[in-house]
């Protein structure tokens, strides 16, 4: 149906690659300059990259932190801030994109960064955070985390445990109490994309761990195994030890939706800081505030992929559900795409256009991607969109 009145929502994540979140609002901006209506320009996130950004887009301040990396080398991130309110990504602190010279390291990766940040945020006073957990380089269960938050992993012999998941096969206890007591009073609420659970076929390990350089079965078994003993390692802490932990619900939560987050991030986060779980694109929307959507004649929704991982609660999904809440028909545009007409519509997108519908080079589409895409949204605009009279 075309509409006559009402402005354009765009709420579009990053094209992988190519285009940043915003570089792709933009050319979606000068695609739809002909259909003269207002353009509002949501920030879009799912916890992974452009979490922090998409927060300070929406008014919060940015705090600088160092911290240490995926490989324990010092690097500087930040996080951002609105009132008690913090919001804290992992991919800029301990992500894929912070490995040195982009090289994978599946067993010695570790999450310790994001817990430098989550230390930082609570010391500064602040007591609702928000932790995006996409872009993870590592896959220790979250075991770097807690050590920043400080707790300490033993061996069999005493000693503490080195960092990185390819060593929690020799994890044998966690002592919990030198976790810093703010976290006691401090709402965690882990924002993904993903509803995996820490093991088996759909865990971590198993859907993730080839992005993270798992390409041996060897590496995917001990790394499995790791996460299989850690699991009964921190059950075991929390079922025996006392203190500001102890009057807190703790069910083990290795089977639960999540769990399998950020190489294992999810399940340390849901056992031990009693973190809830939310899709990472509905926490997005809801910093920037969901009244932009009210009386859209169209929402424009992006990202680079478009197939059966977006249905399972990417960025474009919760745009979806926003747009239909508010009425609006939401066109989902990407780069590729690869669901039928009938699974597209059963999402709720009224139309999924590639960039592989102008031009069928996949490299091209990758070095053109800017132009293409604000010319793929002049199609959209004539189709959904009434002409300016």
């Amino acid at each position: 149906m075309v509409r006559d009145v009402g402005h354009v929502v765009v709420a579009c994540d990053k094209f992988g690659g190519t285009l940043t979140s915003q570089q792709a609002a933009e050319a979606i901006r000068r695609g739809l300059a002909a259909a003269g209506r207002t353009v509002r320009i949501v920030p879009v996130a799912d916890g992974g990259d452009g979490t922090v950004a998409a927060a300070l887009r929406a008014g919060f301040t940015p705090v600088p932190v160092a911290v240490r990396g995926p490989t324990h080398l010092p690097l500087r991130t930040a996080y951002a801030v609105r009132g008690t309110r913090a919001v804290i990504e992992l991919a800029d602190a301990c992500g894929l994109s912070r490995l040195p010279d982009g090289a994978l390291e599946p067993l010695r990766s570790s999450s310790h960064g994001l817990g430098d940040v989550i230390a930082a945020a609570v010391r500064a006073g602040y007591r609702d955070l928000l932790v995006g957990l996409g872009g993870s380089a590592s896959s220790d269960g979250g075991a770097g985390m807690l050590a920043a938050l400080g707790a300490t992993t033993y061996t069999a012999s005493g000693d503490e445990i080195r960092p990185g998941g390819g060593e929690l096969i020799w994890a044998d206890r966690l002592d919990l109490g030198g976790l810093l007591p703010e976290l006691a009073r401090t709402s965690v609420v882990i924002a993904a994309d993903v509803d995996n659970p820490l093991l088996g076929q759909a865990g971590a390990v198993a859907v993730y761990g080839r992005q993270k350089g798992v390409i041996s079965a060897g590496v995917a078994d001990r790394l499995e195994r790791g996460l299989a003993n850690w699991a009964d390692v921190v059950d075991a802490a929390l079922g025996t030890q006392v203190g500001v932990w102890s009057d807190r619900p703790h069910p083990d939560p290795r089977n639960a939706a999540g769990a399998g987050a950020a190489g294992g991030v999810g399940f340390a986060a849901l056992a031990v800081l009693g973190a809830s779980l939310r899709p990472g694109i509905e926490a997005v929307l809801d910093l920037s505030g969901r009244d932009v959507f009210t009386g859209a004649a169209l929402v424009i929704a992006g990202e680079g992929r478009v197939d059966g991982q977006t249905l399972r609660g990417k960025a474009a999904m919760g745009v979806a559900r926003a747009a239909h809440a508010a009425g609006a028909p939401c066109v989902v545009v990407c780069g590729q795409r690869d669901l039928t007409e009938v699974e597209a519509r059963s999402a709720g997108f009224a139309q999924v256009a590639a960039l592989t519908d102008l031009e069928a080079d996949v490299r091209v589409c990758q070095a053109q991607a800017g132009p293409l895409l604000a010319r793929l949204v002049q199609g959209v605009a004539e189709r959904w969109l009434e002409a300016p009279q």
